[in-house]
């Protein structure tokens, strides 16, 4: 496995942490409602990131455009966590961010 595949697979392991924390955090606040769009894409993210980790570990012949479409969707959730104040939106929305850049590295 080349250093690219494994710095990939630690960024979508890492992000699918912090999206699960995130999630799960955000159910626990005052105004879950306002936190509705940021719960869907922790969701969305950790969903995709899990996938995106298999099919580089199987070396998938789909693996560039699951790591395209992991980058796309890190994005969108970063985007949205960025938003709320909370310190687990700003990290998820970090770690969003470093693994939407692996991913597309590794579409690429």
């Amino acid at each position: 496995m080349n250093q690219n595949v494994y710095d990939c697979i630690q960024a979508c392991l890492e992000c699918l942490e912090a999206c699960n924390h995130c999630f799960n955090q955000c159910l626990q606040e005052d105004d879950v409602k306002m936190m509705a769009g940021c719960i869907r894409l922790d969701r969305e993210c950790a969903d995709l990131c899990a996938l995106a980790v298999q099919s580089m570990q199987r070396n998938s012949p789909f693996m560039a455009q699951i790591c395209a479409l992991c980058a796309d969707i890190c994005e969108a959730c970063g985007n949205e966590c960025q938003k709320h104040d909370h310190d687990h939106c700003q990290a998820c929305a970090q770690a969003c961010f470093t693994c939407a850049e692996a991913c597309r590295n590794m579409a690429a």
